[in-house]
């Protein structure tokens, strides 16, 4: 593979697509946003004025978009009713849906995709914003395992770990189920925080304390939630950047629509979805880190 086309440049799109420019690709890039192609540009890829044009030619083309809405509009067309990108694209073109959508819009764009003659992989993304641009994602693919092998070197080329996760639809499964954790996890980590704080503690040591014992996890090793406690994450830049309050809140929402279609019990995921939106509606929130569910524990 040598062209990729790909479309969304956001804050997780742009370095994944600069990283295929480094690995010596030529990238074919759109965003619907002017900023984002100038900053495409700037990391060397070519910018498209459609996704057509970006699809065009393309040994396998890449999508990173917001939520499913997004992702069948740019496929299917709007409402599902035809001139989307599937009805203008070559069939040898790999399709490759990096987006965190419903398992069931990826398995209906996969199927449409296959009606037209074209391959495609789901294959949400996680590490968040650091991790791609370090090209340290892993990601978990859902669909043909053949079809995984022809795009293995365009995931080594983002991230470190690749995982088959099953048939076409899989993927975004995976997905839901990891940021539910990841939510439960942050809230229970930034809870514990608050409560040592409360009693007098320094909230670094305490981080410490937890990190080398049983209650250790990725928070507390790589994304502390705690102003002032460690560098270089959100809470150290006043929750500016990172996986957006919001973005957390639609995953959230996909897990808790998945439980509810196949009849599993996901009380601390629905907790941990009802505190967010709360956290949005008492801190405005939404365009902030997800970390700054702290900001529930220690802000009056």
């Amino acid at each position: 593979m040598k062209r990729i086309g790909f479309v969304g440049l956001g804050n997780m799109g742009l370095p994944m697509a600069a990283n295929l420019v480094k690995a010596g690709y030529e990238v074919v890039g759109f965003d619907i946003q002017q900023r984002a192609r100038a900053r495409g540009s700037d990391a060397g890829m070519k910018i498209a004025e459609s996704a057509v044009a970006a699809a065009h030619r393309a040994d396998a083309f890449i999508s990173m978009l917001p939520a499913s809405e997004h992702v069948e509009s740019l496929y299917l067309g709007v409402d599902g009713e035809g001139a989307g990108l599937l009805d203008r694209m070559e069939s040898e073109t790999l399709l490759i849906d990096c987006s965190t959508i419903a398992p069931q819009s990826a398995r209906r764009v996969a199927t449409a995709a296959q009606e037209c003659g074209i391959a495609m992989l789901d294959a949400p993304v996680s590490g968040g914003t650091a991790g791609a641009e370090k090209a340290t994602l892993t990601f978990m693919v859902g669909g043909d395992a053949r079809h995984l092998e022809r795009a293995r070197s365009l995931f080594a080329a983002m991230g470190s770990n690749v995982f088959h996760a099953g048939p076409s639809g899989a993927g975004q499964v995976a997905k839901v189920c990891n940021n539910l954790l990841l939510a439960v996890q942050m809230v229970g980590t930034a809870e514990s925080l608050a409560l040592g704080v409360a009693n007098g503690l320094d909230p670094a040591t305490l981080s410490e304390i937890m990190r080398r014992s049983s209650g250790g996890n990725w928070a507390l090793q790589v994304y502390n939630p705690f102003p002032g406690v460690m560098p270089d994450v959100p809470a150290a830049r006043g929750y500016r950047g990172g996986f957006l309050v919001n973005l957390m809140i639609k995953d959230l929402g996909l897990a808790m629509d998945n439980a509810q279609t196949v009849g599993a019990d996901t009380p601390m995921g629905s907790l941990a979805h009802d505190l967010y939106r709360a956290l949005r509606s008492e801190y405005d929130a939404g365009d902030l880190d997800f970390s700054s569910i702290q900001r529930h524990y220690i802000e009056e």
